[in-house]
């Protein structure tokens, strides 16, 4: 009997289906004289036979071993997986959003309109900037929305040729170098100083005027407030240059301060990490861009806009640097960050902050004295950690990731950012409760004395889960990804 680890093909057997159809009453088109031969198919394609219940078998163990969530602890640094409310889900699941069609008819759409309009402006709130665009479909894709912003601003002053580098914290993102890139800039990396944040004087022998602009994240990864944002934002501006806010930590100031409060000209969120959608496997997300008036003409159309008590969609701006996603972005997640938003409020978005800033110092206090701890002062809503104590022992931090999977706890981020030696990455967020932080830091403790007792306990894990280590170097240079007998 075959067990539900095997391979879909390895469970299949000749002549079983898993659905049933009527009989084809449309005249079917011989296209074999018209396609060239190198398209047609001269062996029928190997496809899995099953019946219906093994489908459900199959894929149903499958979904069993995913992990997300609402499986477990899952304190993945920078990427803020926290619990989601399914009132939110329902919201983005209701016929009037999830049916309708981006090309009806604007006099039909005046709800989703009306949606993306409000949105629009709560993130204007929680920003402080002017004017919003919901198009971008992913933080990466908000940044680079934000450099063209950027660069069709240098070009309309006529300083477009002249000014091509972007200068970028060693604490960064680490898609803000390769946005940076694709949007045309050349990069330039400014070091962190002792306390983990911006060299201020790096900073000045950096600029110049051929500065386009710098991008900040904040707090940066090593989960650490800049504290000289004023100052930074004086040099950039005095030379001529504009500054860009990576908001995709903005789980940490929610309520307390805005990118423009601090003075910058451009920012964008991270709807799906901050304002609520599962994001597990690369999707899905919303990125939207926020601006300062003077940055307002370039906003990719179309718009959402208001024309009394109607809501309209405008391409009437000559300076817009086009459409960056197809039709208005990501509509489902927006409605789940629109949800989110109003059943929170100022107050309950404040407390978001408040929660994940208080969870990530006090799981800090407990783990520092079995770590390396690089920047030893207060942290935001995650952390920074170093398992390079533990090398004498011949133990790294991927073996501390893969032992806390026997836990049943997701890993941390680990080897990132890169400026920290075998790197954890922990972020808490607000919706775990002190218990399953206790958990958390017992568990880590526990395996601080393993790696000292019985280092082998950990180059071996998981020793529990239908995979284990695999020999990644050649996995990742020779990828088996068909299927062969």
């Amino acid at each position: 009997m075959k067990n539900y680890n095997s391979l879909i093909f390895e469970i299949s057997q000749p002549g079983r289906t898993a659905y049933s159809l009527p009989k084809n009453d449309v005249d079917t088109v011989e296209l074999n004289e018209e396609l060239p031969s190198h398209l047609l198919r001269s062996e029928e394609p190997e496809l899995p036979e099953i019946s219906e219940l093994q489908l459900m078998r199959h894929y149903t163990a499958l979904s069993n071993k995913n992990f997300g969530v609402e499986t477990g602890f899952y304190p993945l640094g920078s990427c803020t997986m926290k619990y989601n409310p399914k009132r939110n889900e329902v919201a983005a699941k209701m016929s009037g959003f999830s049916a309708i069609h981006p090309l009806q008819p604007t006099n039909t759409t005046q709800g989703a309109l009306q949606l993306m309009y409000e949105l629009q402006e709560d993130l204007k709130e929680v920003t402080g900037m002017d004017a919003m665009t919901l198009q971008p479909a992913a933080g990466a894709q908000g940044e680079w929305t934000g450099l063209l912003i950027l660069k069709a601003y240098h070009a309309k002053n006529g300083e477009g040729e002249q000014r091509k580098k972007i200068l970028i914290p060693d604490s960064a993102h680490g898609t803000n170098p390769a946005s940076a890139v694709v949007a045309g800039f050349d990069v330039v990396e400014i070091k962190s100083n002792e306390r983990g944040t911006v060299d201020i004087e790096a900073l000045k022998a950096a600029v110049g005027d051929d500065t386009a602009g710098l991008m900040l994240t904040n707090p940066n990864t090593l989960g650490l407030f800049e504290k000289d944002i004023a100052e930074m934002a004086e040099i950039i501006h005095d030379a001529g240059g504009l500054l860009y806010y990576d908001g995709a930590n903005a789980n940490a100031i929610l309520g307390k301060s805005t990118p423009g409060m601090m003075g910058f000209d451009v920012v964008h969120l991270n709807l799906h990490k901050t304002f609520s959608t599962p994001h597990g496997g690369g999707g899905p997300g919303s990125g939207p861009v926020g601006v300062k008036l003077h940055l307002e003409p370039f906003l990719p159309v179309p718009r959402v806009e208001k024309e009394g008590d109607r809501y309209v969609v405008s391409s009437d701006y000559p300076d817009a640097i086009g459409r960056v996603k197809g039709y208005w972005g990501n509509f489902g997640v927006n409605v789940r960050a629109y949800s989110y938003i109003r059943t929170m409020g100022p107050e309950g978005l404040k407390q978001v902050s408040e929660s994940a800033v208080l969870h990530a110092n006090y799981l800090k206090s407990r783990l520092e004295p079995y770590f390396k701890t690089p920047y030893p002062q207060y942290c935001m809503h995650e952390f920074v950690l170093s398992g390079s104590n533990l090398k004498k022992h011949d133990v790294r931090t991927l073996d501390i990731a893969k032992r806390l999977l026997d836990f049943g706890i997701y890993a941390p981020t680990v080897y990132f950012p890169l400026i920290v030696e075998e790197a954890l990455m922990i972020e808490p967020t607000e919706t775990e409760p002190k218990e399953m932080l206790d958990e958390f830091a017992d568990a880590m403790i526990q395996i601080v004395k393993e790696a000292e007792e019985s280092p082998e306990l950990l180059r071996e894990a998981p020793h529990d889960k239908s995979v284990r280590r695999m020999d990644e170097v050649t996995a990742s240079r020779k990828p088996v990804v068909v299927y062969q007998k």
